[in-house]
């Protein structure tokens, strides 16, 4: 039986067909370098046996015959067995909280990117049925998984108590877990910690911003001590914008095995389930790589750039300059006219005109308490408009952009509010708990008309400026007043889900109109960094911190999820608005330049020296950009660890021709001896040319021009004259014949 569905499989993947596979026992689905399989007997459950490295179609029995194989439930339910964690819990309309779901058939079709197999589960006694599906990207080696959720009960709605995306069993007594918390201007701080019994859970409530203390996305390590470069790792993201949870059980009793679950978050979101209506969870990407930490990063990395998971992520991103350091507040068209000329001279390519643009009749927007959601120009502070400043930054050869925060509004203190109260998420009969500068509200993005009017700010600046190429959507409130005015008092429940179904069908109307437009997603920072938001934006903000020192640890972390050309990085001025540190000049562009670069400062205030440094910073990223932005990164030399005095990474173009090496003092010791800098990702029979880049000193004379085999990098590395704190140098390599 097993051949013969094995023959079935091969023969529909083979011809690219859609066919019935309902006698199939083993579904394997690959990738260049991973592999999952799955047991898929008509009328059992569907069982997940294997993830990990590859497996050939032959050696699909040697996994049962090892004994290794998981045989766990795929999607386990609240049934008999109620000591395992379920993913998915519901309650019939007759009041039973019982599932026993059998496999039906199996589908699979061929995709420009790899395969798609559905699997059909129904309960054997309730007309209720599961789809789980699996998507594979063969060359990103990530293979994505999600379930669809239906029923044909006669007697009424099911209700979804719990209702997880995807399970994943881990085997493994030295587990740990990578994963990303932090706070406003201080995010993406990487903790690592064993897995002991017990549940561990990250999760976020915030409502709008899913990222605003944890990150959605974890690294197990099944090698003990997680490692960059070596080692076993599975990565796992959540394709989701809204609440989530993620649960790991580890189960101690003898068997080390951990139970991963991942979807949205269920507290205060059960879900009412209509007869013949599908409720679909987002995605949960798995990658596996043996090659680290920073070997999972790449491969997420490359299914951001190259599989439509960031938006536009092959096209270069442009070097800004953005006016919030700059002015803050203090917006007018002379202020805005000189960053503007500051910006062309840095060699810039794009201008960001931020917050304190626009107001209305009634109320204008000189602080972050009135005017939100009066989205027309503040003709006290422009009075010529904006076009004026777009055709200026045109003359210069800039484009121009524009922030905007369309899901908020100010209570009390905005025309939006004062037509349409009834247009904010409020609890029923009592005054709305305040956000930001004590005036802000969220939006009900659960109602179409506030849908529309969500769109119509972008369109509605598009149709009347058409130039602008970009724009910077903030979102700074959390969802504290839970209530819709539009929602049944029965749905009421569905509020955290269908805000963010809304916030899609949104970002999705625009995308169909202005698929150029660049869009950054800012959030108080990075807390909309995340795979739920990025197909429909080009970056995101990575903290309100633009402290360079700070950035090294943030941007650390980020990048073990999110590409280079995802992450704003910006350079700005001292002492730093958020820390008060004072860093040197190069230090601040070295860390900008590891993501997209931007200035967040007024250039006036560069001294000549300074202002001749930053251009040919700006020169050398912007002929560097392509190997930044799209190359291969590893990471070297963790902040984190030993006595957190030095930092290293480098990016690495895929056919290992050119390279460029970061290498970073955080703290400076007398008479502590920094080792070699040993890199990675090379070539080792190649040779490569050294050129040292932002030199603002004697720099490393003795290294310029320099040809060393990849083999000696690799193997033995670079000392380099570190000498004080906040040091760094930047190399830039490249092969020679």
């Amino acid at each position: 039986m097993i051949k013969k569905a094995l023959f079935t499989t091969m023969l529909a993947f083979a011809m690219g067909s859609v066919g019935s596979l309902a006698f199939a026992e083993d579904v394997l689905i690959s990738t260049h370098n991973t592999s999952m399989l799955l047991r898929a007997n008509e009328g059992e459950s569907l069982k997940i046996a294997y993830y990990g490295a590859r497996i050939d179609r032959d050696e699909i029995a040697q996994v049962w015959q090892s004994g290794l194989a998981f045989n766990r439930a795929a999607y386990p339910s609240f049934n008999t067995n109620l000591l395992d964690e379920p993913a998915l819990e519901v309650e019939h309309a007759d009041g039973s909280i019982s599932l026993d779901l059998a496999v039906v058939n199996v589908t699979r079709k061929t995709t420009d990117k790899g395969e798609e197999v559905r699997i059909l589960s129904r309960d054997k006694v309730y007309p209720f049925e599961v789809v789980n599906c699996y998507r594979s990207y063969t060359n990103s080696d990530i293979i994505e998984m999600w379930s669809e959720i239906s029923h044909k009960e006669k007697k009424g709605e099911v209700k979804l108590m719990q209702f997880a995306s995807a399970y994943m069993p881990i085997h493994g007594d030295q587990v740990w877990v990578s994963h990303l918390h932090g706070c406003w201007a201080n995010e993406a701080n990487l903790f690592e910690e064993p897995l002991t019994a017990g549940m561990m859970v990250i999760k976020n409530r915030d409502g709008v911003r899913n990222g605003m203390s944890d990150i959605p996305e974890v690294m197990l390590s099944l090698d003990g001590r997680p490692a960059e470069l070596s080692g076993r790792v599975i990565g796992a993201a959540l394709c989701y914008s809204g609440n989530y949870k993620l649960r790991i059980d580890t189960d101690r009793d003898g068997k080390f095995l951990h139970h991963f679950i991942a979807g949205i978050d269920e507290t205060a979101s059960q879900y009412f389930l209509k007869a013949g209506e599908t409720f679909v969870t987002p995605e949960v990407a798995f990658t596996y790589s043996t090659e680290g930490k920073s070997g999972v990063s790449r491969n997420f990395h490359r299914w951001a750039r190259l599989d439509g998971k960031l938006h536009n992520g092959t096209a270069p991103r442009d070097v800004l300059l953005n006016s919030w350091e700059g002015v803050y507040f203090d917006v007018d068209t002379e202020r805005i006219t000189k960053l503007i000329d500051g910006a062309a001279e840095l060699g810039g390519e794009l201008f960001v005109m931020d917050d304190g643009w626009f107001a209305s009749k009634k109320y204008r927007r000189l602080s972050d308490n009135a005017a939100l959601g009066d989205w027309t120009v503040d003709r006290e502070k422009l009075p010529d408009g904006l076009q004026p400043l777009i055709d200026h930054a045109k003359a210069k050869g800039l484009k121009f952009g524009i922030w905007i925060e369309p899901e908020m509004a100010n209570w009390k203190s905005s025309e939006l509010y004062d037509k349409h109260p009834d247009w904010i998420l409020q609890y029923p009969g009592r005054e709305p708990l305040l956000g930001r500068g004590g005036t802000q509200v969220v939006l009900d993005l659960s109602n179409p008309e506030v849908q529309d009017f969500v769109f119509s700010v972008v369109d509605n600046l598009m149709t009347e400026y058409p130039e602008i190429a970009y724009m910077k959507w903030d979102a700074n409130a959390s969802i504290i007043n839970y209530g819709s005015p539009y929602l049944p008092k029965d749905r009421q429940s569905h509020i955290y889900i269908e805000y963010h179904k809304g916030l899609r069908n949104v970002v999705e109307r625009i995308r169909a109109k202005y698929p150029n437009l660049v869009l950054q997603a800012c959030a108080s920072g990075g807390a909309r960094a995340g795979y739920g938001t990025l197909p429909y934006f080009d970056e995101f903000w990575t903290s309100d911190d633009t402290d360079a020192l700070q950035r090294i640890y943030m941007q650390w972390g980020m990048s073990m999820f999110y590409p280079a050309a995802a992450m704003a990085s910006h350079v700005s001025t001292v002492p730093n608005h958020q820390t008060g540190r004072v860093v040197p000049l190069k230090f601040r562009f070295d860390v900008a330049m590891q993501g997209r670069l931007g200035i967040e400062m007024r250039p006036s205030d560069f001294t000549a020296e300074e202002l001749a440094f930053a251009k040919q910073a700006v020169t050398d990223y912007k002929r560097l950009r392509t190997l930044i932005q799209q190359g291969d990164l590893y990471r070297l030399r963790s902040p984190y660890e030993g006595k957190g005095d030095v930092a290293s990474l480098m990016y690495v173009s895929p056919d290992k021709q050119k390279a460029i090496f970061y290498g970073y003092k955080l703290k400076h010791f007398a008479g502590h001896t920094v080792p070699p800098f040993r890199m990675a990702g090379l070539d080792p029979d190649k040779n490569y040319r050294l050129h040292e880049l932002n030199v603002n000193d004697e720099g490393m004379k003795s290294m310029e021009g320099t040809v060393i085999s990849g083999h000696l990098l690799m193997s033995q590395g670079l000392k380099l004259i570190l000498d004080k704190e906040y040091s760094s140098r930047v190399f830039e390599l490249t092969a020679i014949d």
